[in-house]
């Protein structure tokens, strides 16, 4: 399978530098489905930065309580 790495980083709002899965989408979602958590793309800067990924965090946000 190809993976454009350098096309992803692009895109990628992560901010935790020694990440060695930016840009390698289909890591960075196995790796935080296997911790319970949804990567950075899927959250707002602001929460981002706080690195509080959880499916609980994601949901206050789409319903509207963060």
């Amino acid at each position: 399978m190809y993976c454009n790495i350098d096309e992803n980083k692009t895109n990628c709002n992560c901010t935790y530098e020694p990440c060695s899965r930016k840009g390698k989408c289909c890591e960075c979602l196995t790796h935080h489905l296997k911790n319970e958590e949804l990567p950075a793309c899927v959250f707002p800067e602001d929460i981002e930065k706080t690195y509080v990924r959880s499916f609980k965090r994601f949901s206050s946000i789409v319903n509207g309580k963060d």
